[in-house]
């Protein structure tokens, strides 16, 4: 992959050298593609570097979708639900929209109140990328994006190249995210945006379905979502998912929130092996979920602030229709030392891997869940 990633960077230099990249070239339209393994199929988007839909077969062999989302192309340039959306330059929120580096204060576009959330108001996500490399079907079907983010953009400093691949294998997903800085130090967040039911995407809330989080602590927010720097067991409190439980059995703890928008310190999380994160398990269709990856953290998110977003097939969500699990770097880590360092430098690249396993089978001790 380091190979392949080097190979990326030198054809995307070498376009911006011949000034393609830089749009003396017609850039390419909005397009929709599929990649197709076995019973498993998905769709992304250029734009955004988007997971559209996933489609798999439920414990009776029906095939559904479990992936909110458009039917439009079109829906997608305007979205502000960041349906399955690539985030960035960095994920989730950061505090009062600026940060220092280096002895330099950046400042950013705050777009939610005070703060910065997931890379300001056009990100990465109201942006179209190029298509690396398409192989729809075969024996691992896979998509490359890639986005060059300039010196400046969203008021992050330095040139930043992005890598995005969604590579399917048997009744798995893996989605790839790398950046190396070009030229100066910056920080860097990237993750994926999927809103998961896995009753369907029309099925109603994820009220009933059982997920299980690996990771003991909690980073503690303030009024306004923001981290405070302070790290907190989990243990005893409604973020407890060690144990399997069902997302409403504590839910209605959580008033100031509408729900679950809470960052888990993963378990096992020194270093940058691949480690298991979550699993989610829906008892009507059978089927079951699990998360792995390399970052330190998991945004587990319950769809709270959605209000009657007009979906796929007319379908209209409404909160808890969906869940979000976001292998991350922490929220606002360039403002706490004590927090693993985003911050990426030419010699020093990202990556970011979340392999998602899908079956029936659910583990035995979700079947015992509360």
């Amino acid at each position: 992959m380091t190979k392949i990633f080097g190979l990326l960077c030198l054809f995307f230099l070498l376009l911006l050298a011949s000034g393609f990249a830089n749009g003396s070239v017609k850039k390419d339209p909005i397009r929709l593609f599929e990649l197709k393994k076995g019973d498993l199929s998905v769709k992304v988007t250029n734009w955004g570097a988007t997971l559209v839909s996933l489609v798999l077969p439920d414990k009776n062999g029906k095939l559904g979708d479990i992936v909110l989302g458009y039917d439009s192309l079109k829906d997608y340039s305007n979205d502000t639900t960041y349906f399955g959306a690539t985030i960035g330059r960095v994920a989730n929120r950061i505090g009062g929209a600026r940060f220092t580096l280096n002895g330099t204060q950046y400042k950013l576009i705050a777009n939610e109140g005070n703060n910065t959330l997931h890379g300001g108001p056009r990100g990465f996500t109201h942006t179209l990328w190029k298509v690396v490399k398409y192989q729809g079907e075969g024996d691992k079907p896979r998509i490359t994006f890639s986005y060059h983010s300039f010196d400046g953009e969203e008021g992050f400093p330095g040139d930043l190249l992005v890598i995005v691949s969604y590579i399917l294998e048997k009744n798995s997903l893996s989605i790839i995210m790398n950046a190396k800085a070009l030229n100066k130090p910056t920080p860097v967040n990237l993750i994926n945006h999927a809103y998961w039911n896995l009753g369907n995407h029309n099925s109603g809330n994820i009220l009933d379905e059982v997920v299980q989080i690996f990771g003991s602590k909690i980073t503690l927010l303030d009024d306004h979502l923001i981290p405070t720097g302070k790290i907190a067991s989990a243990k005893g409190t409604p973020y407890d998912f060690l144990k399997p439980h069902t997302v409403g059995s504590r839910i209605n703890l959580l008033n100031k929130t509408n729900g679950y928008d809470i960052n888990y310190v993963l378990d096992g999380a020194k270093g940058k092996e691949i480690k298991k994160a979550a699993i989610v398990y829906d008892k009507k269709s059978g089927r079951v979920m699990k998360l792995f990856t390399n970052v330190p953290g998991l945004q587990f998110y319950t769809t709270n602030y959605i209000k009657s977003e007009k979906g796929k097939g007319g379908f209209v969500y409404h909160a808890h229709s969906a869940l979000c699990l976001e292998s991350q770097y922490f929220p606002d880590s360039v403002n706490h030392p004590n927090f693993p360092s985003i911050i990426v430098t030419p010699q020093k690249p990202f990556k970011h891997i979340m392999f998602i396993k899908f079956s029936t089978k659910a583990p035995y001790a979700f079947h015992m869940h509360p």
